[in-house]
């Protein structure tokens, strides 16, 4: 019998590659949207927005798994409750209305603050987000864990339809042309094809993970170093000026050199941020494939592109 699983997110970058594992695995997706796009492709669409409890309750209407990938990643205090606390409370009322029986919640390892973080444990330190994004989407979770889902906690992701992640390393490396700190930082990283098949797993998977908060980086912790040489031997960034400089003169060339990412987004790549994460890709049963930067093959061209580096 084919699984109906609710989607939000869908049109997203990491929602879309969800989308995708979903379908080829068989499942029967329904998908909310505010704007449908004009190839729909092989699933069921509905108009409408978190915002609206309505569309909620329509999307999960006869659904057997929920799968919440929407998010305000940016914008207002009212901008971000709305969708991220609001709407999730009323996407979880609503899957309970229906009898949903699995749910799968989308977060962010952001939630934790600043750090540096080294190898931390679900709750290893505490949650202390600085920014409206992050901290509503830690409200939201509460709704999420009541409701029974799974929450996931990514680090950073990376793949074709990153707007964030790579754009940001190629800002910082024209401010700060060096290897950050030595390029010793270890990151919790993964790519958006290795979490959209955890997520497909996690919902469609033959025994349901039990419910909690999960981080859900690759196992392995990529090297900042290793990360940035491996861009620029696909031609997607410049390669820092070796041997690097110590962490206080990486900040004082960052204030030197003004721009649109902050001192804590550096933050985010330049120092340990480092969440284990090995239990729920076996709980879910999924193989975590060879990591985020082997999988920057196949999306360097796209980097380059989006760059103007093609």
């Amino acid at each position: 019998m084919l699984t109906r699983v609710a989607l939000t997110g869908a049109t997203g970058f990491i929602g879309s590659a969800a989308l995708r594992a979903l379908v080829d695995g068989g499942a029967q997706v329904r998908a909310l949207a505010r704007r449908v796009p004009a190839d729909a492709g092989p699933a069921e669409w509905l108009a409408g927005d978190l915002t609206d409890p309505a569309a909620s309750a329509a999307l999960c209407d006869g659904a057997d798994v929920l799968v919440h990938l929407a998010s305000r990643v940016s914008g207002s205090t009212e901008e971000c409750e709305a969708v991220n606390v609001r709407g999730t409370e009323a996407l979880m009322a609503a899957a309970a209305r229906a009898g949903v029986g699995r749910i799968v919640h989308l977060s962010t390892a952001a939630v934790y603050g600043e750090g540096p973080h080294s190898g931390i444990e679900v709750g290893g330190a505490p949650a202390v987000p600085v920014s409206e994004a992050s901290r509503t989407r830690l409200l939201g979770e509460r709704f999420a864990l009541d409701a029974g889902a799974v929450v996931l906690r990514p680090g950073l992701v990376t793949g074709a339809g990153d707007r964030w992640v790579v754009p940001a390393l190629d800002e910082l490396l024209r401010r700060v042309p060096v290897l950050w700190d030595g390029g010793s930082a270890r990151l919790s990283m993964v790519d958006r094809d290795d979490l959209a098949r955890l997520v497909a797993a996690l919902a469609t998977g033959e025994r349901a993970v039990p419910p909690g908060v999960y981080h859900a980086g690759h196992p392995e912790p990529v090297r900042a170093g290793d990360l940035l040489a491996a861009l620029a031997g696909h031609g997607v960034l410049p390669a820092p000026e070796e041997p690097g400089l110590p962490w206080p003169e990486c900040l004082r060339l960052l204030a030197a050199n003004p721009g649109r990412v902050t001192e804590r987004q550096f933050a985010l790549v330049a120092r340990d941020h480092w969440y284990r994460s090995e239990e729920i890709w076996r709980l879910a049963d999924c193989p975590a494939g060879p990591g985020p930067v082997p999988r920057l093959a196949s999306a360097a061209a796209w980097y380059r592109e989006a760059l103007g580096r093609s």
